[in-house]
């Protein structure tokens, strides 16, 4: 039971942690703790009521859309409903027939083809590199010597950005390839049941501490036909190679260089015919963690003898992912100069265009900087998240923005934001539904620096003086944020599913996650949950103050670092959390992946501390609510070591905890299946909470 005094209690020392001076018997007024800061009004209460197939698998509930892309040299804009494809002139607007790029054709078991300037293109199959020049001629670029070894495929497991292992020179007359070899990285069993007898599928799994991977860049020539390595020895055998960027002369490619332990870097550059390193152009280094996540992008030249210059991103310099100016000597200007993040999306030579979050960390909006003045403009100006496609050329660009009450406008604009027309108004798709109301609102961190965003959805039929029991919905891991000022405030439908039914759902980020700078994010190194969860009981004690808040009836559900957050909140706080339901969770970051875990969690070797305070297994004894987990049988991303070794303690310390796995489901439970569970997850919370 959570009485008043454990309320009391859990506040002030969250506010005394927060820097609060909270006297005896001093009242905090909610609106001081929780300003709202937008409202989405509820529907007419006696609209339809979703179904769990409706939840899941329906788009009619999600605002028109079309998806635009220039064509045509930028003339045309081709765009995708999502059913059929159509293309108009950028200029007047009028119809055109939309003619389908036409390009090489790729074998049908080939995968991740990318396509050269030229019309070449580059593909994988099984672990070679395979390539099919302008004329059509196939050849084998590199072929794998073992099982272990493999070419032009994705590193690093997608950490730093990376999304493959194939990078054309500007002209198509090189390609440069990421080479891994994984002999040394230990493998971890997957059951396929669906063979006669049932298999193991062994994969390759670098845990935290172990052994990792070896990655080279090789450099192919088309012409020639000849492959040269990079000569790259900085930081040893296992440091990574990341943000692979060329020349616009395809002369040299640069690499940025980070150390196993991610907190030293080196942005390299090197001679793309005898991949001699020709200099460090800048280094980086933090007691936590460096992340390069962002390759350097070509200032256009206006002139032919124009010094080649980059842009480049980091947060590790001003303490916000901004921009910087670099040339090949090694100079370095900051170009954005804001205390928030942006993220680059293309220049002209005479202007750079980005997006950043300094109107509102829950906000996205199209800045452009001038190269020669310094000058900045701001090109969108309504309230919410602009999502940008930039014409090649930069003279117009579409904007496709939400809001809170707002579903979906596209609008085609000039670049200095002038709206030439309006290319979509979407009806809200939930008219006719008993959508219920949606609050947007702060809570301040458990440190006090800063807000961290919620949203709050009322139950249905909303009575003050009733009492409604909670359920918190949590992430809170890097490289997310859960709340945004977009179409119901990222609203996921089952949380309006659960608020139809009779309850409170409540979703906040916290200090860990994205777009608030490199402090915000920082804040958990070495200590994963920690800080996470002392922000999050900001937001459920502020919660339990409430007079319609069924403080005997709090419930908390979350995925993967989700799924590690809610074990973490349910056994930490056994007197406040019912009922929990964890899907696919972290329960130990030494069974998880070296790349993200040892970037927030140094090595086990290195934090034994960290890694004994975050580890779940030590917290099994103290489960005292009903734990559902919920986990893919294949799970390649959180192994199912991690589950099931939690549910081994909790036998041997006699704690009764309920598990269900999802033989043929990997990390995520998808198509119908996902139906069942998220079925599974609602009637668990209708029977114990």
């Amino acid at each position: 039971m959570v009485n008043k005094y454990i309320v009391k209690g859990i506040l002030c020392s969250l506010l005394l942690c927060a820097g609060v001076n909270v006297p005896a018997r001093t009242y905090v007024p909610m609106t001081e703790l929780t300003p709202v800061v937008k409202v989405h009004p509820a529907n007419a209460s006696d609209g339809k009521i979703l179904t769990m197939e409706e939840t899941i698998l329906s788009r009619e509930l999600n605002p028109e859309n079309r998806y635009y892309l220039y064509v045509n040299g930028g003339k045309s804009l081709a765009f995708y409903t999502g059913k059929v494809w159509g293309q108009e002139s950028v200029s007047d607007g009028k119809s055109e027939e939309y003619v389908p790029v036409v390009r090489q054709k790729v074998p049908e078991d080939a995968d991740d083809a990318r396509y050269a300037s030229d019309g070449a293109v580059a593909y994988i199959i099984g672990r070679d590199l395979h390539l099919i020049d302008r004329e059509g001629g196939h050849r084998i670029v590199a072929r794998s010597e073992s099982t272990d070894m493999s070419y032009g495929g994705t590193v690093s497991r997608n950490e730093f950005g990376i999304d493959g292992g194939m990078f054309w020179s500007q002209d198509g007359s090189k390609l440069a390839f990421y080479r891994k070899d994984e002999s040394r990285v230990t493998t971890f069993p997957l059951l396929d049941i669906t063979t006669r007898t049932g298999s193991l599928v062994e994969i390759k799994y670098p845990m935290a501490g172990m052994d990792s991977e070896n990655v080279q860049v090789g450099i192919y020539d088309v012409e020639s036909g000849q492959t040269v390595y990079v000569k790259e020895d900085a930081f040893g055998y296992d440091r990574y190679l990341t943000n692979v960027s060329w020349s616009s002369d395809g002369k040299r490619i640069f690499i940025q260089v980070l150390d196993r332990s991610q907190r030293h870097m080196k942005l390299n550059m090197y001679d793309a015919v005898t991949g001699e390193c020709l200099g460090t152009l800048l280094t980086e280094d933090n007691e936590r963690f460096v992340e390069p996540y962002s390759p350097l992008y070509c200032v256009k030249a206006l002139k032919k003898t124009s010094v080649a210059r980059y842009i480049y991103s980091i947060d590790n310099r001003d303490g916000y992912k901004n921009l910087y100016l670099l040339d090949e000597s090694g100079s370095v200007e900051r170009l954005t100069c804001t205390d928030a993040d942006v993220s680059y999306l293309g220049n002209d030579g005479l202007w750079v265009y980005y997006t950043s979050a300094e109107v509102s960390p829950v906000e996205n909006h199209l800045f452009r900087i001038s190269l020669k003045t310094r000058k900045v403009q701001r090109l969108t100006f309504e309230e919410g998240w602009h999502n940008i496609t930039l014409a090649p050329d930069c003279s117009s660009f579409v904007d496709s923005y939400s809001s809170l009450n707002v579903p979906r406008v596209i609008n085609l604009r000039r670049n200095d934001g002038k709206l030439m027309r309006n290319l979509l108004t979407a009806s809200d798709p939930t008219e006719g539904y008993a959508y219920t109301r949606i609050d947007l609102g702060t809570v301040r961190s458990a440190d006090g620096k800063y807000d961290n965003y919620y949203r709050m959805i009322y139950p249905k039929d909303f009575d003050p003086a009733k009492k409604y029991p909670v359920i918190l919905y949590v992430y809170g891991g890097p490289h997310s944020q859960m709340v945004t000022n977009t179409y119901l405030a990222s609203l996921r439908r089952w949380e309006m599913y659960m608020a139809q039914r009779g309850y409170i759902v409540y979703v906040q980020d916290n200090r860990g996650t994205m777009n608030r700078g490199a402090e915000f994010e920082k804040a958990i190194y070495g200590r994963c949950g920690q800080a996470e969860m002392a922000d999050q009981m900001v937001g459920v004690s502020r919660l339990l103050t409430l007079p319609y808040v069924d403080t005997d009836r709090i419930g908390v559900h979350g995925w993967s670092y989700g799924g590690f957050m809610t074990i973490s909140l349910i056994t930490n706080y056994p007197d406040v959390f019912k009922v929990a339901v964890a899907g696919g969770p972290v329960i130990d970051w030494k069974w998880y992946e070296v790349m993200y875990g040892e970037r927030y969690m140094s090595s086990p070797q290195d934090n034994p501390e960290g890694y004994a305070v975050t580890s779940l297994i030590n917290k099994a004894k103290d489960l005292k609510g009903k734990l559902l987990i919920c986990q893919g049988a294949i799970d390649n991303t959180v192994v199912w070591e991690h589950s099931l070794s939690f549910v081994r303690e909790c036998i041997k310390n006699n704690v009764q905890v309920d598990y269900f796995p999802y033989p043929c489901a990997e990390h995520n439970v998808m198509g119908r299946d996902r139906v069942h569970l998220m079925d599974k997850v609602t009637m668990y919370f209708e029977d114990y909470l």
